[in-house]
């Protein structure tokens, strides 16, 4: 369960403001076509399967199941695009495949496209066993060459996933054809999950170079056959797959540009399959026990704090104040209707690697002070907030911007019309102040995320404060052996991040991937992503 904040009685004031601006804002919930109600309990939600139920029958061959994306991939190659549902982890995975998959009934990495993975007493090891009945959609072999050219190639391009791969793997050796050694710089007890994403998504050696003409050719069960940018992603079941032909004839994933209308176009069937997130969306997808895949993820919303020279974050001093001035549960009930998830640790209580650990409590005042502090020293009292479009989005920073005004920040509030044009404000140009994201931070495998997003140097700081304390925490979270020793570490983590500020956490989030009840063999993998070459419609 969430801790709830034992102040909350003491926002009143604070409450009244921000309900006011979102009346003002005219903000409306989706409609949810009438299947609203109390039921659905989400403090007790879990990671894996809902409402997935026997299918009625032998699988059916044929059909298209349409996917309405959360947002559209800027490239096809792994190397490149980080491997999760929220920014084409569904295309990549069924393009590809991946060596591993993480099993969220077993908790644990399985062997998926690879057949067995095994280590030494050290962790440091590794090796892998591959199929021997394997390929590419071009008809070349997935052998032990192949994987080590792929996986060099991944390291070379030092995409936003491959961080963490990049400070271990240190020499990549193929003994025979289905044989391929990992040896790594340290200790890394969950090396295995590096393999069910970016690093675990093979290409064919004429996929070329990172860059504009590159070529998708993987060995996952479907090929791409047609990507209207901007609209829709068509892929094509592949004959030669290593499981087997899939029994649908193809996978069409229509960008749609809000959640909103995503849902509403699921309700009413124009879509098989679609991603929610926020609190009162998952609630909806619950109540109308529509099967899904659920993913738990720490520090799902966030504000991140830009603390490149030159913006306020920089002052440590206003980013511990804003820390103390924003309550979560006030944030969640204003923007969301629902303060299930809310909740400022990085672990909250649904999690394993909660540690007890407390994050800053609500102070108003404090928080004033340390802001008049900086006005004294030069601080003009404003900040660039960039956001999102859908209403939740839009009441958050409402919210936000109300608990901020009131200990003497003002907040000038961005909405961009697509999610496409919010990650490049603050990933590509990293131009703002604060900003809505969501770390996804998640319970399967922490450490990845955390290494692109804490570390001095990570893929996905996006211009955060970094420090060398939390840098050697990382490193000792690698190394431990079992989940007692981990939560040790984790503690340290949360005291480091109650120092550092580098963002505010207002809650954790569920993914929920749902589809329809005729929709059926949906297999789910790591950051949420779902595989479809099982799949089949009745």
């Amino acid at each position: 369960m969430t801790r709830k904040n034992p102040t909350r009685h003491r926002l009143q004031a604070v409450v009244g403001a921000v309900a006011l601006a979102v009346v003002a804002s005219g903000c409306a919930a989706v409609d949810d076509g009438g299947a609203a109600s109390a039921d659905a309990d989400l403090t007790v939600l879990a990671g894996g399967m809902v409402n997935v139920t026997d299918p009625p029958g032998e699988p059916e061959d044929g059909g298209v199941l349409k996917f309405g994306a959360f947002s559209e991939p800027r490239s096809l190659d792994p190397a490149q695009t980080i491997p999760a549902v929220t920014t084409g982890g569904v295309e990549l995975v069924n393009i590809y495949d991946s060596l591993m998959r993480f099993d969220s009934a077993a908790g644990a990495d399985v062997p998926q496209m690879a057949l067995q993975l095994d280590h030494d007493a050290d962790f440091r090891v590794w090796t892998l066993t591959l199929r021997d009945d394997v390929t590419f959609s071009d008809g070349t072999p997935v052998d032990a060459a192949a994987v080590k050219a792929s996986q060099e190639r991944f390291a070379a391009a030092a995409g936003p996933d491959a961080t963490l791969w990049n400070d271990n793997v240190i020499a990549i050796g193929t003994p025979d054809d289905t044989t391929v050694v990992y040896t790594l710089d340290k200790t890394w007890t969950g090396f295995a999950h590096a393999l069910t994403t970016g690093a675990g998504m093979i290409v064919a050696q004429e996929t070329g170079p990172p860059g504009k003409d590159f070529l998708p050719i993987g060995a996952g069960p479907f090929t791409l056959q047609d990507w209207s940018q901007g609209t829709s992603m068509t892929l094509a079941a592949r004959d030669g797959y290593w499981n087997g032909r899939p029994h649908l004839d193809k996978v069409t994933i229509v960008y749609i540009p809000t959640t909103e209308v995503a849902m509403e176009t699921m309700f009413n069937g124009g879509v098989d399959m679609t991603y929610v997130r926020d609190a009162d969306d998952v609630r909806q997808m619950l109540e109308r026990g529509l099967p899904g895949y659920v993913g738990m993820i720490a520090a799902g919303e966030v504000v991140l704090i830009n603390a490149q020279p030159g913006h306020p974050g920089a002052d440590p001093r206003l980013r511990r104040a804003m820390q103390m001035a924003v309550d979560p549960d006030t944030v969640g009930e204003l923007s969301f209707g629902d303060s299930a998830f809310s909740g400022n640790q990085l672990f909250a209580g649904y999690s394993r690697w909660d540690t007890g650990v407390e994050a800053p409590a609500y102070d108003p005042d404090r928080a004033r002070e340390l802001v008049a502090e900086a006005k004294a020293d030069g601080f003009d009292g404003n900040m660039v907030y960039v956001n999102g479009s859908n209403q939740a989005k839009k009441q958050k920073a409402l919210s936000i911007q109300a608990q901020l005004g009131a200990v003497g920040i003002t907040v000038d509030v961005q909405n961009l019309p697509t999610i496409g044009d919010q990650v490049r404000r603050v990933a590509a140009e990293q131009d703002y102040d604060l900003a809505d994201w969501g770390l996804s931070v998640r319970e399967a495998d922490p450490l990845s995320k955390m290494s692109a997003a804490f570390r001095s140097g990570g893929k996905q700081v996006y211009g955060m404060y970094t420090s060398t304390q939390m840098d050697g925490l990382l490193d000792d979270f690698q190394a431990a052996r079992d989940d007692d020793a981990k939560r040790v570490v984790m503690a340290e983590i949360q005291r480091q991040l109650n120092q550092d500020a580098p963002f505010l956490i207002q809650g954790y989030a569920a993914e929920y991937v749902a589809w329809q009840k005729n929709v059926h063999g949906v297999e789910g993998s790591s950051n949420s992503m779902v595989m479809l070459g099982e799949a089949w419609m009745s």
